[in-house]
């Protein structure tokens, strides 16, 4: 049976809470960056508030405005921010889970109706007008239990792809010790006595084509980075390519190619001969690499120093970015090339790991995406 998602459930928005309300003490204000995990503090409120307002362990949220979601708050008590739904069971028979995993769905397909020119947002009368699956409680408990044990699983194996990440973060620290201090002291070189540092020839908007050579801006460098599959939206003509490539060089295996807004490390070190040009400005690249410098050693090193440090490195008063002149200035420790190597060789073989592990992810979202069409539509 069909009905829609204003009738299997009540919707309640959360407070407007202000920078005024809030304390050191008290209980945590669940704001839509707590629940995509984007959040650097936690604020708090220690004043009276209406009940309907509180949250604890198992609640389902939506947020529905600047970033569509749906979440299962795992947490102590708190209470909760605008702009995020709280979900109450009570006008008809549900499983939570069963809502849960097509409330996603839901939302997914709902951001073509989504309005707002910087960030998604769902009125209300669109929300709750949403068409929504309601099947006996008996077969929803089935489909549930389906989707759990696929979501589980894929789960596992993000999990382990965070320890792997963990136990290359725990092997650089052992044999290279503090990076932001050097705590080994190794020898300190700037990156531009190590290395060229760049970025590329100017593209101009009406030399972009709908085929030819791939052309990636920061988001597909980033994506690369992270070892995701992309599909090339822009390009250039090979005679164009050409030129550029003849004044300005072209990326190489064993480059270090970044989005010029980096502050979570998506460093990619180029991994294939395919011809590529990409972004001046928003890609930097780090290139001619010396004998005494890993890429792959490199490419950590630099990962993590902009994780720990982004701010001081990069500049600008909205998006911190990273500028060619700040990169060439930046303090590189060069331990003894044989033990870079040694590093290398230890994260390649965790990176073939890690691709048989994705393998498995990409198989599991697949069917998790093909169970959802076939019980949802």
């Amino acid at each position: 049976m069909m009905v829609k998602l204003g009738d299997v459930a009540t919707y309640i928005n959360g407070y407007a809470f202000k920078p005024s309300d809030w304390s050191e003490k008290g209980l945590p204000i669940i704001r839509i960056q707590d629940l995509t995990g984007n959040s650097y503090q936690c604020n708090r409120y220690n004043g009276e508030y209406d009940k309907k307002y509180e949250i604890i362990d198992g609640d389902v949220l939506i947020s529905w405005s600047a970033s569509l979601g749906v979440y299962v708050w795992k947490g102590e008590k708190a209470v909760l921010n605008q702009h995020i739904f709280k979900v109450l069971f009570d006008k008809c028979e549900i499983d939570k889970n069963f809502f849960v995993h097509q409330a996603v769905n839901i939302l997914e397909k709902a951001e073509s109706s989504a309005h707002g020119a910087t960030m998604k947002h769902l009125t209300k009368k669109v929300f709750d007008s949403l068409p929504f699956y309601l099947p006996p409680l008996e077969e929803q408990r089935k489909i549930a239990e389906t989707l759990n044990k696929v979501s589980d699983l894929i789960d596992k194996r993000k999990q382990q792809l965070e320890k792997l990440d963990l136990l290359v973060k725990s092997k650089f620290v052992d044999m290279f010790g503090d990076s932001k201090i050097n705590s080994k002291k190794w020898l300190i070189k700037k990156l531009e006595d190590i290395s060229s540092v760049g970025s590329s020839k100017r593209v101009f908007v009406d030399e972009l084509q709908n085929s030819g050579i791939p052309f990636y801006r920061g988001t597909e460098i980033g994506a690369l980075a992270e070892n995701e599959k992309i599909k090339p939206e822009l390009f250039i003509t090979e005679v164009h390519y050409n030129t550029l490539c003849q004044m300005s060089g072209f990326p190489q295996k064993g480059d270090l190619l970044m989005p010029s807004i980096c502050s979570d490390g998506r460093i990619w070190l180029v991994n294939t001969d395919e011809n590529f040009y990409f972004k001046d400005g928003r890609v930097l690249w780090v290139h001619s690499i010396n004998e005494e410098t890993n890429g792959y050693y490199l490419k950590y090193l630099l990962k993590e120093k902009f994780i720990m440090d982004y701010n001081s490195i990069a500049s600008g008063t909205t998006f911190a970015e990273l500028k060619i002149f700040a990169l060439k200035n930046l303090y590189i420790m060069l331990p003894p090339i044989e033990l870079q190597n040694q590093f290398a060789d230890f994260v390649q073989q965790t990176e073939k790991t890690k691709t048989i592990i994705n393998q498995s992810l990409e198989k599991l979202e697949t069917l998790k995406k093909a169970l959802m069409q076939e019980y949802f539509g």
